[in-house]
């Protein structure tokens, strides 16, 4: 989304890799143009563990070192300013920007909400016990209305990304939004008998009650969707009930956003793209979440500007577009091998 290039050419092909610095960004570009450029929320370029030769700073014990992220002030990226975390949900890695946001508004006991060393907390499910005043949506619209209070009032140009987490699983919300939508009155997709007869092997075994796809795993690295897909269908209706109460709470935080943009006077000269880097399965094809399953459902994603009196309201393209796209053709961000 940043770079303009694919896996195998930025360097970056799985989780656990590292997106490395020397690689040509937008935000770079935009910097040399004159732009002031902000990064709010999760950016996830780098892995949870280090290695021998690459130092990451989202991994442990780092990601948690609270003074070095009160002081962190540098480029990252080619954003001037970042404002980082790293988490789904309750999941453990809470840190950096987001932690200490939370301990300035009064939240000192986040690990409650944040359980070490999985961030799996047994005594909720659905309903996340964290008050929605900390949710991290939260923060991301506070901080991204903050940056735009600074763009209005240098005047000067400016690109900011408020990188949203949800919807995600775990699927945990707070309350109200959890009991949102009704599980009773939602419709599951099922897979087709016989669907996945001519596909590959791995399509196959997702519905096995317990694959083994130790053969897929031998590179050390974690791939998405390698298991069985097989639930309940009432607990895929619960999920999927509070799935659209996360995408609800984040669709009420960005609002907060554009109204912040327009009491500042940005919106008219404003481009504004919301789009994301996946999409997700709910029993479409008899799978669940994401993985190497390239069906629409996964690889069709929303993508909505506004650009008043430039992009027509409402208006529709059936162009042909990828996330490769979203980085223009500066010559700064063309491939490094061109």
């Amino acid at each position: 989304m940043i770079t303009g290039l694919y896996p195998s050419d930025h360097g970056a092909w799985s989780l656990g890799t590292k997106l490395m610095e020397n690689v040509p960004t937008v935000s770079q570009a935009l910097g040399a143009a004159g732009y002031h450029t902000s990064l709010v929320g999760k950016a996830h370029f780098q892995p949870l563990q280090e290695t021998e030769q690459y130092r990451s700073l989202e991994s442990y014990p780092t990601l948690q070192d609270l003074d070095f992220w009160r002081s962190f002030d540098q480029p990252f990226y080619g954003f001037d300013t970042v404002r980082l975390a790293r988490n789904h949900a309750d999941e453990a890695h809470v840190g950096q920007h987001y932690a200490i946001w939370l301990e300035e508004n009064g939240c000192d006991n986040w690990r409650d909400y944040y359980r070490p060393p999985t961030g799996t907390n047994d005594r909720q499910k659905h309903l996340w016990e964290i008050p929605e005043k900390y949710h991290y949506n939260a923060w991301i619209a506070e901080e991204s209305n903050r940056q735009l209070d600074g763009f209005a009032e240098s005047g000067e140009p400016f690109m900011l990304w408020s990188s949203f987490f949800d919807p995600h699983p775990p699927y945990l919300a707070p309350d109200p939004w959890h009991t949102m939508y009704d599980p009773s009155a939602l419709t599951l997709p099922q897979v087709v008998e016989g669907e996945h007869d001519a596909n590959p092997l791995h399509f196959r075994m997702t519905q096995e009650t317990n694959p083994d796809f130790s053969d897929w795993r031998e590179s050390g690295f974690g791939i998405h969707g390698m298991h069985s897909h097989l639930h309940d269908a009432d607990q895929m209706r619960q999920n999927l009930a509070v799935y659209y109460g996360m995408i609800s709470l984040m669709d009420e935080y960005i609002g907060r956003i554009l109204a912040h943009l327009e009491q500042l006077g940005l919106a008219d000269n404003t481009l504004v793209v919301f789009t994301t880097d996946h999409g997700h399965l709910f029993g479409q094809h008899g799978m669940t979440a994401k993985g190497p399953f390239h069906y629409e459902d996964l690889v069709k994603l929303p993508f909505l500007v506004r650009w008043p009196d430039r992009v027509e309201a409402g208006s529709e393209s059936d162009a042909l577009l990828s996330l490769v796209d979203m980085t223009p053709s500066y010559p700064e961000c063309r491939r490094r091998d061109s």
